[in-house]
């Protein structure tokens, strides 16, 4: 049997880490139990044999690790209502945006290894991007941890100042990705396409890209030079979005998540 883990937290983001952690075979749903306050929207997960209730300290206290995947706001209050049942035998990781390692520590006054981890919602289908930093933390739990998010997609180490970029670049950057994906959709149609067509060459176009940049390893400019040639379509294509703002609208995008991030 592998280590028990305590999902605190059965939202979009907590249900897709359960299920990854069940498709990829790290966990086997004996050894996964999620926690909610609604138990009827985990109705899924638990008819794949993973372990539901609505009692954090039962979780807490049968689960070697514990990820807590619940909004900001609520992170004082549910690590207050499960601190006595944190020992030192135990692992987090916090998968939730804006909350330190220490302000964390602060709440449980206890010294644990600790893991801030951001995954993005394509851990369901295993290919999240995940950004870890850890705290007190052993190399052997560091290995763990980073086996579990390699399971479920890529994984980095990051500085934990950097957390909040990670969470605007990797897990908001989804949806950024999904909106070009729509755009080009809508101008498929426009140039002849049906929606189901034009849905299925953007979204496989946006994933061989992808693969061809993870894969090879090069830059993005080297990939668009062997697709402009002098006088082309693309090359006319690239210098009207340019001419539009395309790239300094995403930028800016960005920029603006991430204030509104460290603001809040």
């Amino acid at each position: 049997m592998g280590r028990k883990i305590a999902i605190i937290g059965g939202g979009n983001l907590g249900t897709a880490i359960a299920e990854g952690l069940l498709k990829s075979k790290f966990s086997k749903a004996a050894e996964i139990t999620v926690t909610k306050r609604n138990q009827a929207t985990l109705k899924s997960i638990k008819d794949k044999g993973i372990a539901i209730t609505d009692d954090n300290t039962v979780a807490v206290t049968k689960s070697d690790v514990i990820i807590l995947a619940v909004k900001p706001f609520q992170v004082s209050e549910v690590l207050n209502g499960i601190k006595k049942e944190l020992t030192k035998e135990k692992l987090i990781i916090s998968v939730v945006t804006g909350v330190s390692i220490a302000e964390m520590e602060g709440i449980i006054k206890k010294s644990i290894p600790f893991f801030r981890a951001m995954p993005n919602t394509a851990i369901a289908i295993q290919e999240s991007m995940t950004c870890i930093c850890s705290r007190a933390a052993s190399a052997t739990e560091i290995k763990y941890v980073n086996d579990l998010f390699n399971k479920l997609g890529k994984v980095v180490t990051i500085d934990e100042k950097l957390m909040e970029a990670s969470t605007i670049l990797g897990a908001c950057g989804t949806a950024y990705a999904m909106r070009y994906i729509r755009a080009n959709i809508q101008g498929g149609i426009e140039i002849g396409f049906d929606a189901t067509t034009a849905s299925l060459i953007a979204a496989q176009t946006v994933k061989g890209a992808a693969e061809l940049l993870l894969q090879k390893g090069t830059h993005p400019e080297q990939e668009i030079d062997k697709v402009t040639t002098p006088k082309g379509c693309t090359i006319a294509g690239l210098n009207e979005m340019e001419h539009q703002g395309f790239s300094s609208s995403l930028i800016r995008g960005i920029v603006a998540s991430y204030k509104k991030i460290a603001k809040d």
